[in-house]
């Protein structure tokens, strides 16, 4: 098996909860940018956001993968932006993770604060569609990491 590990850097042990997902089955394109979305945010309104876009009512803006994606009306200065729904719900599970990983630690989790949300492209699932001739046409699924960490502020 192999060993995981975090891209973070050195954290406060103390404070800081951490929980991961590997090789799940969502687009890494979309884990990216709704990692980016709710980097910096508090774990209330991070889960609030994500419910919002489960339910299709808040879209995540497109920051770098926005070619052909629509314009939405966004509360940031942003034109275009997409409703992952996949990848949103099972990043709203990993958050549930985290939260009870603080519990479990003895840290408040209404004080707690994303400071890294990381997704990172896994294994790719390689599969081939049997054409005529004897031909085929390969089938190929990209696997995502998403890694999160939380800190408990003042």
């Amino acid at each position: 098996m192999p060993e995981w590990g975090y891209s973070a850097g050195e954290l406060d042990p103390e404070r800081t909860v951490k929980c991961s997902g590997r090789e799940l089955r969502i687009s890494p394109k979309h884990a990216v940018e709704i990692c980016r979305t709710i980097r910096g945010m508090r774990l209330g309104e991070a889960k609030s956001l994500l419910e919002a876009v489960v339910r299709k009512e808040r879209p995540i803006a497109f920051r770098r993968y926005k070619k052909e994606v629509p314009h939405r009306d966004l509360p940031e200065r942003w034109h275009s932006g997409r409703y992952p729904v996949k990848a949103a719900g099972e990043i709203l599970r990993l958050l549930e993770g985290l939260e009870s990983n603080a519990e479990y630690k003895g840290i408040d989790a209404g004080r707690l604060k994303i400071i890294h949300a990381a997704a990172q492209r896994g294994m790719k699932l390689k599969r081939y569609i049997p054409r005529a001739f004897g031909r085929s046409t390969p089938s190929f699924e990209t696997l995502t990491h998403v890694e999160l960490v939380g800190y408990e502020i003042e």
